[in-house]
């Protein structure tokens, strides 16, 4: 946990909220740090992965998915293009529509950012039971579902 260094801090920290955001940042920072070797930003992992489970996925959907704009979107699925990561074509029905697919360089990649993710996780987790993980994983889908 961060040094408290006085009682606005104190009284900040205690707030769920607060350390649920506290958590998102560093989370996202430390997967940000084990993906740079990798070439990768969080955007980009999160996308590779979105195709991987639904192949010709939408970009408005990816957007939604990745947690971005439309207009950041096409800058991530152009770089990722461009790395020679992901295909994109026309759906057949809808000509404006891009379809995004992964190449056999893209699931390798994804290979390897799930295992670096899955040990920024693991180091998250760490100390935390199995029961622990389940309730924190259920109550954290409770907040997500009381807000929407």
């Amino acid at each position: 946990m961060a040094k408290i260094k006085n009682k606005a801090q104190a009284k900040m920290y205690s707030r769920p909220g607060y350390q649920l955001k506290v958590a998102q940042n560093v989370l996202r920072v430390t997967m940000e740090n084990r993906l740079r070797d990798l070439r990768l930003t969080v955007p980009k992992y999160a996308v590779l992965q979105a195709i991987a489970l639904e192949p010709g996925i939408s970009n408005a959907d990816l957007s939604r998915f990745a947690f971005v704009t439309p207009q950041t979107m096409q800058a991530v699925l152009a770089g990722l293009e461009r790395d020679g990561y992901v295909t994109r074509s026309p759906h057949p029905q809808h000509g404006r529509i891009l379809m995004s697919d992964l190449t056999p360089q893209g699931h390798e990649i994804l290979k390897q950012a799930h295992d670096a993710v899955a040990g920024v996780e693991e180091q998250m987790l760490a100390g935390l039971s199995r029961e622990d993980v389940r309730t924190l994983t259920r109550l954290l889908g409770q907040c997500v579902e009381n807000l929407t």
